[in-house]
């Protein structure tokens, strides 16, 4: 069976034949993503990862920039770590807000937000880990509006989320941005995957 918790070198496609199946792949990733998206509060959007989501990204990535084999090394070096690895969720975190200036006052003070997400589900509490590849949070307390987030679960802990209709509450607990979001039973159904990937 293929790993699904790494993309190497023989799983991308030529470009050529990709621009051929593009249109049909993006029809099946949003299809995907519909299940692994969870808003929380009116500006937060977490986007749930996986193999297949991050396969796209790197592909879309290389047709719409070209950089050809010299850019495969480092769009596998950039999505590999944001697959679920067998013991973990992985997030996209993104602060979404159109007015540039409402955006950039709400992000001037929400620095040390990916210190404060938590999963919680039957008596458990999940604390998000940040991406440590580059420090999200300047020195002056603004946040970036993206950020990568990884759950960590103990083998107890996956069995309980795995549990048909538990309920699972996604929290940020920010002194600026303070919201609780439940989890969809169809996202929570849709995470439960990762765990065996």
């Amino acid at each position: 069976m293929r790993d699904r918790r790494e993309i190497t070198p023989d799983d991308i496609m030529a470009m050529d034949d990709y621009a051929e199946v593009r249109v049909e792949r993006r029809k099946v990733i949003t299809e995907i993503k519909r299940d692994r998206r969870v808003a929380i509060g009116p500006d937060a959007t977490f986007y749930f990862e996986s193999y297949d989501t991050m396969w796209h990204q790197i592909h879309e990535m290389l047709h719409i920039e070209g950089g050809g084999e010299a850019q495969i090394a480092e769009e596998l070096s950039a999505y590999n770590p944001l697959i679920p690895k067998g013991s973990e969720l992985v997030a996209t975190l993104m602060f979404e807000i159109d007015d540039s200036n409402r955006r950039a006052m709400f992000l001037a003070g929400l620095g040390g937000v990916e210190e404060t997400v938590t999963m919680s589900f039957n008596g458990e509490t999940v604390t998000a880990v940040p991406e440590d590849d580059v420090d999200r949070t300047t020195g002056n307390g603004k946040a970036s509006a993206i950020q990568f987030l990884h759950f960590p679960f103990r083998a107890d802990q996956i069995a309980k989320f795995h549990q048909p209709g538990v309920q699972v509450t996604l929290g940020i607990d920010h002194f600026k941005y303070g919201h609780m979001a439940i989890v969809p039973e169809k996202v929570r159904e849709a995470l439960s995957v990762d765990f065996a990937a």
